[in-house]
């Protein structure tokens, strides 16, 4: 009898971590597989600053390169795609903002040649840009290019003070070593050949030269004398003072050829 109760006993304890073991492997939850992702997004070559550029920098070739950027930004920037070239075309261009290195160009910040707001970038600080008319005959033939130098000669009549209701030609070198900003050349054709001619030209002066060019101007008229590439480094300065109130009557006579200083009184 007791053996028997022993037996019961034994499958019970049996029976009961059977049991268990089944309701734990039943009731564990399963590993959950963790899978990642990866998530692409499309690029696109744009341009770029390849080094820090300065407000008035002009652009080079080698100021520029190609990036990969996410196309979801690149709206408003120059696509390599769609301007395979840019590289090349934007030499010249001069930055209106400030550019650093990796930054994607924007129209906005640069100023190509021939568009408004060139001149104002490609300035220096304190110079000013005015223009003056010209003509083959007094712009060295058409020859004038942009960046070079010239001198400025006024021409103009006033009253012989050695005889009464005369006049005589006086020419006065107002500017020397000007830098010439632009000039609007032409290509014409004049009795069978052809030919460049420029009206108007504009240079770069400091604010009391600009007033210089403008009171000369409403004087007599204007010639440009072409400078040696040689004379660059000289600095540009006014070579006479046409304000009477500030110079005297100092003047420079040209009779016959020959040149002669005449003063008067104030």
């Amino acid at each position: 009898m007791r053996s028997a109760r022993l037996i019961i006993l034994a499958i019970a304890l049996v029976a009961g971590a059977v049991a268990f073991m089944l309701v734990r492997s039943i009731s564990k939850a399963p590993e959950t597989e963790v899978v990642e992702v990866a998530k692409t997004v499309d690029v696109m070559a744009v341009l770029v600053a390849a080094k820090d550029l300065k407000p008035g920098s002009v652009i080079s070739p080698k100021d520029l390169e190609w990036q990969d950027w996410p196309e979801s930004s690149t709206p408003s920037l120059i696509r390599k795609n769609e301007r395979p070239e840019a590289i090349d075309e934007m030499k010249g261009a001069v930055v209106r903002s400030e550019l650093v290195k990796g930054e994607p160009i924007r129209l906005s910040k640069v100023v190509s040649v021939g568009s408004g707001g060139y001149l104002s970038a490609v300035l220096p600080p304190g110079k000013r840009a005015i223009s003056t008319a010209v003509s083959p005959e007094t712009g060295a033939g058409g020859f004038i290019l942009p960046n070079d130098r010239v001198d400025v000669i006024l021409t103009r009549r006033e009253n012989d003070p050695y005889k009464d209701g005369k006049e005589v030609m006086i020419s006065d070198t107002v500017l020397r070593n000007a830098r010439v900003l632009a000039i609007d050349q032409t290509v014409e054709e004049q009795n069978g050949e052809t030919v460049v001619v420029g009206s108007v030209a504009t240079l770069e002066l400091d604010p009391e030269q600009a007033e210089t060019l403008a009171l000369a101007q409403r004087m007599g008229e204007l010639s440009l004398t072409l400078r040696s590439i040689l004379d660059g480094k000289e600095p540009s300065d006014t070579a006479s003072n046409l304000n009477a109130s500030r110079r005297g009557n100092t003047v420079k006579m040209v009779r016959f050829g020959i040149a002669t200083q005449v003063t008067g009184s104030q």
